[in-house]
């Protein structure tokens, strides 16, 4: 899976939210995006899963234009882990994975076999098979979010989106969801917030701030103490260890006695 974009802009009113972005996602690549709060990120990928419509720029999938692609197609290649999930009733853990087969069938066909068969699998992968009956409603953040993880993998697509998906939860459920997301051997685009986290999985970040590219690199070439500061304005200590893992220590900007 292939993904470029070239000039992407995006308008939300009168108020311009993406200025132009190019972005290139390569085959079996994770793809970190990072920057500020209101920076973007989220926007952009939702112009990538067509939640929202570019204004203007291309955007296109393995060669094709996504304009050209039914909603139904675009799913079969792009599956999407955001960051809130809500139902309005109470479905259970199957229930809700097996909404991932949607783009699999024709209007009004009913779960089959291998639907089920699909659904067990990606549950056994993110861990929750015993959960299958289970309310969803009555997990915990991070269950729900690998049931939703599970979900997205039924769909059998060859692109994952993160949008944000664990900023919410406590640094076990988001390290389970990156190891799982990460063994899977997919091409992945994720917006994180967590720089440690984006240094851990990332082949590759892209850093956009006020809606426009302003960095991009490997982990080891994009997080310098310089550049975080210059991304989001706070000071910055940047250690590798014998792995050469990077760590980043945040410095508060007052005195501590």
């Amino acid at each position: 899976m292939e993904i470029l974009t070239e000039a992407v802009k995006l308008f939300i009113g009168d108020k311009e939210i993406l200025k132009g972005l190019d972005f290139h996602l390569k085959p079996k690549e994770f793809l970190g995006i990072i920057g500020p709060n209101g920076s973007g990120k989220s926007m952009f990928l939702k112009c990538l899963y067509r939640v929202q419509k570019p204004t203007a720029g291309t955007i296109t999938i393995n060669g094709q234009n996504l304009d050209e692609l039914s909603y139904r197609e675009s799913a079969l290649q792009l599956a999407v882990v955001a960051q809130h999930n809500f139902y309005s009733f109470d479905f259970s853990v199957m229930e809700v994975v097996l909404m991932g087969r949607s783009p699999h069938k024709r209007l009004l066909d009913r779960d089959n076999a291998e639907d089920y068969r699909v659904a067990r699998h990606a549950l056994a992968t993110v861990g929750m098979e015993a959960m299958a009956e289970r309310s969803f409603s009555s997990l915990s953040g991070g269950e729900q979010q690998r049931v939703i993880l599970a979900r997205a993998l039924t769909q059998e697509a060859e692109c994952m989106i993160l949008d944000e998906p664990t900023n919410h939860l406590d640094i076990k459920y988001q390290l389970q969801i990156m190891d799982i997301v990460k063994s899977l051997d997919l091409t992945v685009a994720a917006a994180i917030h967590d720089l440690n986290i984006a240094a851990l999985y990332c082949d590759r970040l892209i850093a956009i701030k006020k809606g426009l590219v302003v960095g991009l690199g490997t982990p080891a070439e994009l997080l310098t103490e310089e550049f975080i500061y210059d991304l989001y304005e706070v000071h910055s200590k940047v250690t590798h260890d014998d792995s050469g893992r990077i760590n980043i220590r945040y410095l508060p900007q007052y005195n501590i006695s």
